[in-house]
């Protein structure tokens, strides 16, 4: 668990972690660089998913190289089904990271949303939606591996 005293905010106990695949922690199917490592740091303190609906066909590969749980969302209505994935978890546990259109949702249900721009863009409502916005998904990770830099952003 990830505990976060954010000033202005009521503390949050963050227990889950929804990473997006294509476009988030992988570029055309192809697991980013630095990805492993930081999600391997992660898995202590949070229950990690891969959220796909597996464009590319690698999901499986990609999850086991993160050591994570995979959920397989159908092609259509992929952003129903995140959102959907986000309030069965428990909102206020949630810290979601994504960048496409079909993660808006996702990111605006989790107790914290972070969008990244990656190599794919990063998706104008998703941008909206989120209450983070990082330049790369090594960026996203280490907001939540040192959260005092995810406090000092969020704080009001």
């Amino acid at each position: 668990m990830i505990r976060l005293e954010v000033p202005g905010r009521d503390a949050l106990e963050l227990k889950h972690l929804l990473l997006d695949m294509n476009g988030t922690i992988a570029l055309d199917g192809e697991l980013l660089a630095g990805v492993k490592e930081r999600v391997a740091a992660l898995a202590s303190q949070l229950a990690v998913y891969l959220v796909t609906a597996d464009t590319h066909g690698t999901a499986e590969g990609v999850s086991q190289q993160l050591g994570c749980s995979i959920v397989r969302i159908e092609p259509g209505a992929e952003a129903s089904r995140k959102q959907a994935l986000v309030e069965q978890l428990g909102p206020g546990q949630v810290a979601a990271i994504g960048n496409g259109a079909n993660d808006v949702e996702m990111l605006s249900a989790a107790a914290v949303g972070i969008a990244v721009l990656g190599g794919e863009g990063l998706a104008v409502d998703a941008l909206r939606a989120a209450d983070v916005v990082v330049g790369s998904i090594e960026d996203a990770l280490e907001l939540l591996l040192h959260p005092r830099r995810l406090i000092a952003t969020l704080r009001r």
